[in-house]
């Protein structure tokens, strides 16, 4: 009698919302979400650093996930969201439109990064997942986190 049985990993994601797809990072990558903070700007910074935030005491760099990721600028209607990331050189503030819940997947059910999709968001990604409702695409917290560098 053989052992048919697979065991697959499953994975956590916070998930969250940028010009209308569905991203997702490691929910161990991800420090804390925070709402809207005052932003203090950084001189001759590049044009995704949005400045510094300081998150009791520690200053965090802010990051307009979307210009990262190459997306037009969004409306200022809705106010956006801090996702603190852990990242190699500390702690990084990624804006985001909108937070969804924490999604749990197998690894297994992986699948390649949509050819539609832009070059500079396929830069940042890792795969996507096939969700009933719609893509879930996995963000490579370490390299966003490294963007402004």
């Amino acid at each position: 009698m053989t052992n048919t049985t697979t065991h697959h990993r499953a994975d956590s994601y916070c998930t969250f919302l940028v010009d209308g797809l569905l991203y997702g990072i490691e929910v161990e990558k991800v420090q804390e979400v925070l709402r809207t903070q005052p932003t203090t700007r950084v001189p001759l910074a590049p044009g995704v650093v949005r400045g510094l935030i300081n998150m009791r005491g520690h200053i965090v760099s802010t990051l307009s996930l979307r210009s990262a990721l190459g997306l037009p600028a969004g409306s200022n209607v809705r106010q956006e969201m801090n996702v603190i990331v852990r990242s190699p050189e500390g702690p990084v503030s990624l804006l985001v439109d909108e937070i969804c819940d924490v999604v749990r997947v197998d690894q297994a059910d992986c699948e390649p990064i949509p050819g539609t999709l832009r070059r500079q968001q396929r830069l940042f990604l890792q795969c996507a997942y096939k969700l009933q409702q719609r893509l879930l695409l996995i963000l490579d917290a370490d390299r966003v986190a490294t963007v402004a560098h």
